[in-house]
């Protein structure tokens, strides 16, 4: 699996294509396990986030049969992306182009897909999809995603608001900061004062007493 092959082995109507194989399954239907390196099938305890298997219930594990990832005669199924195209087209394949049915909803990945600037208006790009009633009485409509992460004068506002409030916030902290050094070092000072005071009279009333 994962491995890119040339599609000449598989015919002269996909000469010049390149293929990666992306799984498959053998004769009985056990799909193929990206990472199980053997060519046979094998029992694995699988839990939720394994591929090959689905948890019914919360925290629930089961031991399931899957093949491995190594290709060989015994596949009845194998799935193939085109890689390369080649000279003939598969039909129903790569002789159709399907539209994009949503175009793209982020600012600049509007700007990616039609090669726009920083000074092109990206609401004028944006792509709308018609859609027509159940009703037939009913006109048809349009859609249209809304930008994301589109830089308007109201975003930027909306910065510069917080900005301003968070350089507020750090001057009314520094403030209160200097406020309670200044007031704690008031507070030890009076106790200091207090206690000299009291060495004071206590010495004074020894002093007195003999």
């Amino acid at each position: 699996m994962a491995q890119e092959v040339p599609g000449d082995s598989l015919g002269d109507e996909f000469k010049g294509y390149v293929f990666r194989i992306s799984g498959g399954n053998d004769k009985q239907g056990f799909p193929m396990k990206q990472g199980v390196l053997l060519p046979h099938r094998v029992r694995l305890l699988l839990s939720k986030g394994h591929s090959c298997y689905r948890p019914r219930r919360t925290g629930e594990r089961k031991r399931k049969s899957v093949r491995g990832c190594i290709v060989q005669s015994d596949l009845a199924v194998m799935n193939l992306v085109v890689i390369k195209q080649g000279e003939q087209d598969i039909p129903g394949l790569t002789d159709t182009t399907v539209p994009k049915r949503l175009g793209p909803k982020r600012a600049n990945n509007i700007r990616k897909f039609f090669n726009l600037g920083k000074e092109d208006d990206v609401r004028q790009y944006v792509i709308r999809r018609t859609i027509q009633p159940s009703n037939p009485e009913k006109k048809p409509y349009t859609k249209a995603p809304k930008i994301q992460r589109l830089v308007t004068p109201v975003t930027l506002r909306r910065q510069r608001k917080k900005k301003l409030e968070k350089r507020k916030r750090l001057e009314r902290k520094t403030e209160a900061e200097a406020e309670y050094k200044q007031l704690l070092a008031k507070r030890v000072k009076e106790a200091k004062d207090r206690k000299i005071e009291r060495r004071r009279t206590s010495s004074m009333q020894k002093s007195s007493s003999a």
